[in-house]
C-alpha cells in the first residue's frame, strides 16, 4: 500500500512539473530588494513574460543574480493563475559597507592604505567578504614590500543597521627588521666579500636599510649555489642560520664547497658527416676547464645546432659527463645521431593578406629543392624583419609524403604600414615643429583597390614650426624589373629662418629634388647613384658679419651626381645589437651635371655594435667628410658645407658651433672637413625605457688640408631613450672638455628632442 502511495506521488509531481514547463509566464515579479532597482535585476535575467517555463533557464538566472555580488541569496516562487504562471525572484541583499576604519597604521600613512583597500572594496558597495580577504592581503604585502615583516593585518566587521557594515581594519605594526650581521663560514675558494656580493639581503647602514626577508633570503642561498656550480663544485651546500634578537637580525651562512670538478678527455661518437674539428670548434667546454653541467649541455646545443645548419633537422646529441676515479676529472662524451639529411619540397607562405607572396618570397634565402640551411632560415627571417611589414614571423617544417623532404612553412602577422599621422616635437636645432604625414611602406600603385601589397614605399609629408617649413614627395619601388634593383625619386621645399642661437646667422630657402637607383649586390653589400638638383637661397644676413659671410647671399643651381656604397650586417636595421654598418658617399657638383657652383664632396660612416651583455649594446659611430672645389669655383659654398655641434655630432656644445666662425657675429661657417667619433653605450631599464652614456670628439676645419690638426673638441654625457606614443623621445645632458669656439668657459648643454606624433 504504501508503495502505491509513493508512485502516485511522484505521477503528481511529474504531472505538475510538465504542466509547470508547459505553462506560459504571464508576470514576473520582485521582492526583497531595498537598494538594487527591479530594472537591474530584470536585465541580468533571460526570463521574459510571454515565454514557456523552463527550469534550465531559472537556474541560469539564478546563478546570473549570485554572480552580481549584491545578493546572498536567490530563490524563485512559482505561482498559478487563470492567465498562467507568475513567477517571484526572492532576493536577499548583502549588507552595504557603509564605513572603512583603519586602525593601529603609523609607519605607514593611512590614506596610502586606504589607496589599495580601494582597489578592491569600496565605501557605498555591496560587502563580498572573498574581496575584503583580498582586500587584508594587500595591506600585508604593502608592509612587507617596505620590511615589515612581522606586521599583523586583520578585520572586524560590525552591523550599524541589519543591512549596514562599518569594516575595522587592524593593523599590529612591528618594527622593521633589520640585517645586523652577516657571517659567511666554510668558504675555501673565494672570499667572504665576493659571497656577499651575490647577496641581495644586505647588512644595514648609513646608505642601506638592511631590511630583512626571509624569500629574499632564500634566493640567496640558491644564487650562491649557482655561482659554486657555474664554478665546477656541483656537490656545493648552503645551509642558513637566522636569529633574532632585540638589535635586530643575525645571519649565519654556512657553505660546505665540496670537491671542485675539472675536465677531462671530450670524445665525439657517430659524427659521419661533419669533422670532429669543425664539432669541437663549437664546443665551449676544453679539456683542463672547470667542468659545469651548463657548459657541457651548451656544447650539445651548439652541435645540434651545427647539424641543423646543414640540414640535419633530426639530429640528436646526447652528453654525458662520467667521473674518472684514475684521473679524478668528469669526462664528456658526445653521443651524436646524424639522422639524414633533409631537402625543402616546397616554401608555404601564410598570414599575408596585404602582402604579396613575391615581396616575401624575394627576401628568403633558401629555396625549394634546396638542402635545408638552419642559417638560410636565420637569415631570411632577419631580412624579413627588416622590411618592418609584420608583427610576428615565425618558420617551421611540415612533413611531406617523401622521406627526406619537408615543406618549409613562412607564417607571418601582418603590421600597420599605412598611417595618416599628425603631431609635434621639440628640438634643440628645429624648436617647435608640427607635421602631418600620409605613408604607406607597402604601397603598390598597381592595386587599385587598396593600393597596398607590393613592397614599395610611399610619403607625403609636411612641417612648419617657428624655425622651420619642409614639404616633401617620396617614392621608393625596391625592386625593379625583377631584380634587387631599387628606384625612387624626391621632390621637396625646405626653408630656416634666422635663429644665430642655434647656428644661422641667415635664412635658407631650399626647392629641389632627386632621382636616387640603388643596386644590392650580396645581402651586406649595395651601391648606387643619385641625380639631385636643388636652388638654394640665403639672404637676411646679419648686418654685422664678415665680408666672408655675407659673400654667401644669393640664389644658386647646385647640379649633382653622387655615388653610394655601403656595407651593412646590423642584425636588425631598426635597433641594431650587432654588426657593422659602413657607407660612403661622393657627390660631383657642378662640371659634366652643370649648375652655378663646381665642387666634390666625400662622406663616410663606419658604426660597431657590440652586445655587451644581453640588454645592452655599445656603438662605435666615425663620420668623416671631405670637400673640394675646381674650375673656377674658389670656396665650397656655406650650404653644402660640414658642420659640427650639438644634438647629432658633438653633444654639450651649441648646435654648429664647433669650428670655424664669423670674427664679428660668432656665427658658424663650416669647413670643408669634418671628423665625429661618437662612443655610445646602451642599457636597457625596461621594454621603452633606456639609458645612454657617451663621450663624443671632432671639430671642423676650414680647409681640408687642415683635416685632423690643431686638436679635437671632446664632451662626455649621459641620457635617456625613451619610445612613447607619440614618437621616441631623446634626451642627453653633454658637458664640454673643452672651450667652445666664441665662448670663454665650458657650460654643459641638455639636447632634447621628440619627434613624430600621435
Amino acid at each position: 500500500m504504501k508503495k502505491k502511495w509513493i508512485f502516485f506521488f511522484i505521477v503528481i509531481l511529474v504531472f505538475i512539473q510538465k504542466a509547470y514547463s508547459q505553462e506560459e509566464i504571464v508576470r514576473i515579479e520582485i521582492e526583497g530588494n531595498k537598494r538594487v532597482s527591479d530594472a537591474m535585476i530584470v536585465s541580468k535575467i533571460k526570463l521574459r513574460v510571454g515565454q514557456i517555463y523552463n527550469e534550465n533557464i531559472i537556474n541560469e538566472d539564478i546563478k546570473s543574480l549570485m554572480g552580481t555580488g549584491f545578493f546572498k541569496n536567490v530563490t524563485v516562487r512559482k505561482r498559478r493563475s487563470r492567465e498562467g504562471l507568475i513567477l517571484t525572484f526572492c532576493v536577499e541583499e548583502k549588507p552595504v559597507l557603509k564605513k572603512i576604519i583603519i586602525e593601529g597604521a603609523y609607519f605607514i600613512r593611512k590614506n596610502k592604505i586606504m589607496e589599495i583597500l580601494e582597489e578592491t572594496i569600496k565605501e557605498g558597495s555591496f560587502i563580498d567578504e572573498y574581496k575584503v580577504k583580498e582586500a587584508t592581503n594587500k595591506v600585508r604585502d604593502l608592509y612587507l614590500k617596505k620590511g615589515f615583516s612581522q606586521t599583523q593585518v586583520n578585520y572586524e566587521m560590525n552591523f550599524l543597521k541589519e543591512d549596514e557594515v562599518e569594516i575595522k581594519f587592524i593593523i599590529k605594526e612591528e618594527k622593521v627588521l633589520k640585517v645586523r650581521k652577516i657571517t659567511i663560514e666554510g668558504v675555501k675558494s673565494f672570499t667572504s666579500k665576493k659571497i656577499k656580493s651575490l647577496m641581495k639581503t644586505k647588512k644595514a647602514w648609513l646608505f642601506n636599510r638592511g631590511v630583512f626577508r626571509e624569500e629574499v633570503l632564500d634566493d640567496d642561498i640558491e644564487r650562491i649555489k649557482d655561482f659554486y656550480r657555474l664554478n665546477g663544485f656541483n656537490e656545493v651546500e648552503v645551509e642558513k642560520e637566522v636569529e633574532f634578537k632585540k638589535k635586530g637580525v643575525y645571519i649565519k651562512i654556512t657553505i660546505n664547497e665540496g670537491k671542485r670538478y675539472y675536465t677531462g678527455k671530450i670524445e665525439i661518437e657517430g659524427n659521419k658527416n661533419i669533422d670532429e674539428g669543425t664539432i669541437r670548434r663549437v664546443i665551449p667546454i676544453k679539456e683542463g676547464d672547470i667542468f659545469t653541467e651548463e657548459k657541457m649541455r651548451r656544447g650539445a646545443f651548439n652541435i645540434e645546432e651545427l647539424y641543423f645548419d646543414r640540414g640535419y633537422i633530426f639530429a640528436k646529441i646526447q652528453p654525458l659527463g662520467i667521473f674518472n676515479f684514475r684521473t679524478q676529472k668528469i669526462d664528456i662524451s658526445y653521443k651524436i645521431t646524424e639522422n639524414e639529411v633533409f631537402y625543402v619540397e616546397k616554401i608555404d607562405i601564410r598570414g599575408n593578406v596585404k602582402t604579396k607572396d613575391k615581396v616575401i618570397r624575394r627576401e628568403l634565402r633558401i629555396y625549394p629543392q634546396e638542402r635545408f640551411s638552419g642559417e638560410k632560415v636565420k637569415k631570411s627571417k632577419q631580412r624579413l624583419e627588416n622590411l618592418g611589414f609584420f608583427e610576428e614571423i615565425r618558420f617551421f617544417t611540415e612533413p611531406t609524403s617523401k622521406p627526406n623532404k619537408v615543406n618549409l612553412v613562412v607564417d607571418v602577422k601582418e603590421a600597420q604600414t599605412g598611417y595618416l599621422s599628425f603631431g609635434g616635437g621639440y628640438s634643440s636645432i628645429n624648436e617647435f615643429v608640427g607635421f602631418i604625414e600620409l605613408r604607406q611602406r607597402n604601397f603598390d600603385y598597381k592595386n587599385f583597390s587598396t593600393f597596398t601589397g607590393a613592397g614599395q614605399d610611399l610619403s607625403l609629408m609636411a612641417s612648419f614650426g617657428t624655425l622651420t617649413d619642409q614639404y616633401q614627395l617620396s617614392f621608393t619601388n625596391p625592386w625593379i624589373f625583377g631584380r634587387p634593383i631599387s628606384f625612387g625619386f624626391d621632390a621637396y621645399k625646405k626653408s630656416h629662418k634666422r635663429e644665430e642661437d642655434i647656428g644661422y646667422g641667415y635664412e635658407q630657402n631650399i626647392k629641389g629634388g632627386a632621382l636616387r637607383f640603388m643596386r644590392e649586390f650580396t645581402d651586406n653589400l649595395k651601391g648606387g647613384f643619385a641625380y639631385r638638383f636643388e636652388r638654394v637661397e640665403i639672404r637676411d644676413i646679419i648686418e654685422t658679419a664678415t665680408q666672408e659671410l655675407k659673400d654667401e647671399e644669393g640664389r644658386f643651381d647646385y647640379s649633382s651626381g653622387e655615388f653610394i656604397l655601403s656595407f651593412d650586417t646590423r642584425d636588425n636595421i631598426f635597433s641594431p645589437s650587432k654588426g657593422i654598418y659602413f657607407v660612403n658617399n661622393f657627390q660631383i657638383t657642378g662640371g659634366l651635371f652643370g649648375g652655378d657652383r663646381d665642387f666634390l664632396k666625400y662622406y663616410t660612416r663606419l658604426s660597431f655594435y657590440l652586445p655587451l651583455t644581453e640588454k645592452s649594446v655599445f656603438e662605435t659611430k666615425i663620420r668623416i667628410g671631405l670637400a673640394d672645389t675646381f674650375k673656377d669655383t674658389e670656396k665650397i659654398p656655406i650650404y653644402k658645407r660640414f658642420f659640427a655641434g650639438g644634438t647629432y655630432t658633438i653633444r654639450g656644445y651649441n648646435e654648429r658651433k664647433v669650428g670655424p666662425i664669423d670674427s664679428v657675429t660668432e656665427d658658424p661657417l663650416g669647413g670643408e672637413a669634418m671628423f665625429v667619433t661618437n662612443l655610445e653605450h646602451t642599457c636597457a631599464l625596461v621594454d621603452f625605457l633606456k639609458l645612454a652614456v657617451f663621450f663624443d670628439t671632432g671639430n671642423v676645419w676650414k680647409k681640408k688640408s687642415d683635416f685632423l690638426s690643431g686638436g679635437l673638441k671632446s664632451s662626455v654625457g649621459m641620457g635617456l631613450r625613451v619610445k612613447t606614443p607619440i614618437g621616441p623621445i631623446s634626451i642627453d645632458y653633454g658637458w664640454p672638455l673643452n672651450t667652445e669656439p666664441g665662448e670663454e668657459g665650458k657650460e654643459g648643454k641638455f639636447h632634447f628632442s621628440i619627434s613624430k606624433g600621435f
